[in-house]
């Protein structure tokens, strides 16, 4: 949750700028993927050198580059400079930690957002940071990693299905967040699950790792709600800033997009409320738990206590010449059996009264 602060730290005395890569190590190759389309053409391919992709920056067509891997700050200060992006913005992209948000240049857009996914091992939530530059025909996008919810953007764009190919590059912006948003919805359904799963301990049997259970879903929404929040303000950024890169035609589907983050973030409020519940749930299984328990030593030493008083009685030799005990050799033996009949007499009818006491 404060990873934002390692990199505010090892930034620490470097002038504002400074290209300096801040996430986890990565030993794979950056991959560059290259795509570029209109109506009626499509070309796609793996650039294997940085520069393959700089003559795509004029061409008339929508071009959409994207970068897997951005530990090699070389290669992003190659494309800065040849996309004449400020050196602020490549500081951002290279700052795994950012938060989402939108910043409007003259002539392109830059937008940070999370990729979030559910880690089925390890039963968490984990987040990727995806960087996107938009100018008037070229999509650039920069990623931790490879592997990410656009590949059914990328066959729609082989196949030519959908608007994506005739309708510019602020549309391709669009369907891009569009996925990520999307996913958002598969990370809800898994917490859905797992709110079920920890209602059914609590009502079955709760324990410490319940309550363990739950504190993690109360991170879980905290973190949620640090990016979501964000997310909202960077879209209605980008609905509001009145850019000439962002077309009337794209405004209706920026809108459709803005209102599924509030769905996601209503979800989260109400998630965070759950969590806030089950842990008064849990306090009040554990008391009645307690109660129950408290019932059941009060029933034995209630049980205990009426033959221990009749013991004590027949113990004494007044009371021993008094009904005769001494003449009476099986007097003893059946004093002590009528004792424990007693005992668990009393003992079965408290439990029997019990119902009573609810």
């Amino acid at each position: 949750m404060f990873d934002f602060l390692k990199g505010m730290i090892n930034r620490k005395g470097l002038p504002p700028g400074s290209v300096m890569y801040v996430g986890e190590t990565v030993a794979k190759k950056v991959r560059i993927r290259i795509m570029d389309f209109d109506e009626n053409n499509f070309v796609e391919k793996d650039a294997q050198e940085v520069e393959e992709c700089f003559p795509f920056k004029d061409t008339p067509s929508t071009t959409w580059i994207n970068i897997d891997g951005i530990h090699d700050t070389g290669i992003i200060e190659k494309i800065g400079r040849h996309f004449d992006m400020h050196p602020l913005i490549l500081e951002d992209m290279l700052n795994t930690s950012q938060r989402p948000k939108l910043e409007d240049f003259d002539n392109y857009m830059f937008i940070i957002a999370k990729l979030l996914s559910y880690n089925e091992e390890k039963e968490q939530i984990e987040s990727e940071q995806i960087s996107l530059i938009m100018g008037a025909d070229c999509v650039i996008t920069f990623q931790e990693t490879e592997g990410d919810v656009f590949n059914v953007i990328r066959d729609r764009i082989r196949t030519g299905k959908g608007r994506v190919r005739r309708m510019g590059a602020d549309y391709l912006a669009y369907v891009l967040l569009d996925a990520l948003v999307d996913n958002y919805f598969v990370v809800l359904e898994k917490m859905g699950e797992k709110i079920e799963d920890i209602e059914d301990e609590l009502i079955e049997d709760p324990t410490p790792d319940t309550l363990r259970k739950i504190h993690h879903l109360k991170r879980e929404t905290v973190f949620l709600r640090k990016i979501l929040w964000p997310t909202r303000d960077m879209i209605s950024g980008i609905e509001r800033c009145g850019s000439p890169l962002i077309k009337d035609t794209t405004g209706i589907y920026l809108r459709d997009l803005y209102e599924n983050v509030i769905h996601v973030i209503d979800s989260i409020e109400a998630v965070r409320d759950i969590s806030a519940g089950m842990i008064d749930m849990y306090l009040s299984s554990l008391s009645n738990k307690l109660n129950i328990l408290m019932k059941h030593l009060n029933a034995i030493v209630i049980a205990v206590a009426i033959p221990s008083f009749f013991a004590g009685a027949g113990g004494m030799s007044e009371f021993s010449q008094m009904v005769g005990f001494e003449n009476w050799k099986s007097a003893y033996l059946l004093f002590f059996v009528g004792m424990v009949c007693m005992g668990i007499g009393t003992y079965f009818l408290i439990k029997r009264l019990e119902k009573y006491w609810k």
